[in-house]
């Protein structure tokens, strides 16, 4: 196949972060082209690959050899979606940057929608999900107490159930690779910032093919770093901790009390007392000191100052 050459100065770049996504990627780089070439805007899409163990990386350079409007970069292991993200935004070009993911359940039809409310003026549009088609209740209903919940917890107004897909215009892009910082919550940060921000709606579809990479243990990671990088709230939930243990300590020692002097003192001498104390120390502690342990791993990943992925290679690239 002949290449196609590039623009260097792109109106528009995309960032797909790809994982074990050999499935879909065809399928992916089709839909890419159908959207953007009609459109007539020069572009150029970059494909980060997170560590793939499939035939993904082989699939990602072909393409980008014979098309020069594609990249490629492969990180030498596995260092996360929001790592991913990031290394794109490091490397595009484009006035504008749209962040997708390759399992086509952000639909790259939407960009166009998304490119007509930056020429507006917005420097932020966001995809909004107004249902979710092929994921179970159990997902869908974690999904929205989540994002309600850090609602209530955070100390940003980040927008309920909308993900990485959004297009953000060259200043969010420049400010967001500014922030040095490990943990990130890529969604939350781009709320932090700011500036004037839209949503477009749409109903997100089931998954192309394959499945999803996102366990429950790296969700359940992936919450945990939005509520601890846009929020004290949980140091302030572990001093009210300390309060409602000291008060069901308080109240079980006076049940205590009651039983010796009206009931049937059964309860050996000695032992209520040290049952509150234990109650009362143990409890508080525990959990205040992960609360702050916590906040503390983060500090350490911080200090260290590891970068935050590798590049074991990369297609499409000049030298310089």
């Amino acid at each position: 196949m002949p290449s196609v050459t590039g623009s260097d100065s792109p109106t528009v770049s995309i960032v797909v972060p790809i994982y074990n996504e050999e499935l879909v990627i065809e399928a992916m780089h089709s839909r890419l082209l159908q959207v953007l070439v009609p459109a007539g805007e020069p572009f150029e899409i970059i494909f980060v690959d997170d560590g793939s163990r499939d035939a993904s990386p082989g699939m990602l350079d072909s393409i980008c050899r014979s098309d020069s409007r594609f990249k490629a970069i492969h990180f030498s292991r596995n260092f996360g979606h929001q790592a991913a993200v990031t290394a794109g935004l490091h490397v595009l070009k484009g006035a504008c940057a749209v962040v997708i993911d390759a399992d086509l359940q952000d639909p790259p039809e939407l960009i166009l929608e998304m490119l007509a409310k930056w020429r507006e003026g917005f420097e932020v549009v966001y995809a909004q999900r107004s249902a979710r088609v092929g994921e179970g209740i159990v997902k869908r209903g974690t999904a929205f107490l989540f994002y309600r919940a850090l609602g209530k917890l955070s100390e940003v107004n980040v927008p309920l159930d909308a993900g990485d897909f959004c297009l953000m215009d060259r200043k969010i892009v420049d400010l967001l690779n500014s922030m040095p910082e490990r943990n990130r919550y890529l969604r939350g940060l781009r709320a932090w910032l700011g500036f004037r921000q839209t949503a477009v709606t749409y109903e997100r579809p089931a998954r192309f093919a394959g499945v999803t990479k996102y366990s429950s243990r790296r969700m359940f990671a992936l919450a945990i770093d939005a509520v601890f990088a846009l929020s004290k709230t949980p140091l302030r939930i572990a001093t009210w901790l300390g309060f409602l243990a000291s008060g069901a300590s308080f109240v079980l020692a006076l049940a205590f009390i009651a039983e010796r002097l009206f009931g049937s003192g059964y309860i050996a001498r000695g032992w209520a007392s040290t049952i509150v104390v234990v109650l009362f120390l143990g409890g508080v502690q525990l959990i205040c000191l992960g609360v702050i342990g916590e906040f503390v791993g983060r500090i350490y990943d911080e200090v260290k100052q590891r970068p935050l992925y590798v590049v074991g290679s990369s297609t499409g690239f000049s030298r310089t």
